[in-house]
């Protein structure tokens, strides 16, 4: 049996949960590491990508934890501006725009990299550095030799672009991109275009997914509980679990429990919460660790 693990975007608070329930799981008996076929968008390429390299699921949280003990960043020095909070409300509405289907979603798109290359941010070379934390030592052009995809829009064009192996990129970047939220992060330079987060196409993308026997799919809610923007995300989702199981999958959804919702908050942005979304998406995997294992390890 072919099995897939779908790991969906929610920012750094989403990288925190996802992180939590995978080492839940793996602690309940339930290794979702161990995927034939591993695909991220946004926070989940990271989490999926540092599976894909072969960490431990069981320890994936562990450095996120312990964050909650380290002193928190000092205030900036006298005469310093800090950085005013990115106005992400153009972004909100573009992306309810795309799902919308008021107008072609890869035209839209492009418009949401126009505000992306057009907004002031960290420069390129610091984002890609703050990955390197998590991705030393591999080399540029380094990609996991297991099965792993990510996902980015092309800047431009708006275009969807799956990174795999046979892309000819590097890991590190590819989740750069992934992981680039117009407004916040700068596009990737990738083979001289530049992209970003792939989460603007989908915060899942599983149909991309398709082919194997058993898909299982990590999604980070967040944002609306109601309204059109999330009606437009749950039909998106309900279609692309269709795709998969008309492809003959088998489909598993794991998304967060009332305690979970809780720990995150509204603001997957808030690194401050890291540390409780990391213990609360722990606790609910040990918690739904005998409802993945039946299809897991049936």
């Amino acid at each position: 049996m072919s099995r897939a693990l779908v790991l969906g975007g929610g920012g750094p608070v989403g990288i925190a949960w996802e992180s939590g329930l995978l080492a839940g799981l793996a602690q309940g008996g339930v290794d979702l590491g161990a995927a034939d076929f591993i695909l991220g968008t946004s926070a989940g390429s990271f989490v999926g990508a540092r599976l894909a390299l072969g960490d431990p699921a069981s320890d994936l949280a562990a450095s996120i934890l312990a964050e909650a003990d380290r002193p928190r960043q000092p205030p900036a020095k006298a005469g310093e501006k800090p950085r005013p909070a990115p106005d992400l409300t153009p972004l909100m509405k573009m992306m309810q725009e795309a799902r919308s289907g008021a107008r072609p979603a890869q035209e839209v798109r492009a418009d949401i990299g126009a505000f992306a290359l057009a907004a002031e941010t960290v420069d390129e070379a610091a984002f890609i550095a703050s990955f390197g934390r998590s991705f030393a030592g591999l080399a540029e052009d380094a990609w996991p030799e297991r099965g792993f995809a990510c996902t980015a829009v092309d800047a431009l064009t708006g275009e969807f672009q799956l990174w795999t192996r046979d892309s000819g990129v590097g890991v590190t970047r590819a989740v750069a991109s992934s992981c680039s939220v117009p407004g916040v992060y700068p596009p990737v330079t990738l083979k001289g275009r530049r992209y970003i987060d792939g989460g603007m196409r989908s915060s899942l993308n599983a149909d991309m997914a398709k082919g194997h026997d058993l898909v299982v799919l990590v999604q980070v809610r967040g944002g609306e509980s109601a309204g059109p923007a999330a009606e437009a995300m749950a039909k998106q989702l309900e279609d692309e679990i269709s795709a998969l199981k008309s492809s003959g999958a088998e489909v598993v959804l794991i998304g967060p429990d009332a305690g979970s919702a809780a720990a995150m908050g509204l603001n997957l942005m808030n690194f401050a919460r890291r540390p409780d979304a990391a213990r609360a998406g722990l606790e609910q995997g040990r918690a739904e660790a005998a409802r993945i294992a039946a299809a897991w390890n049936g």
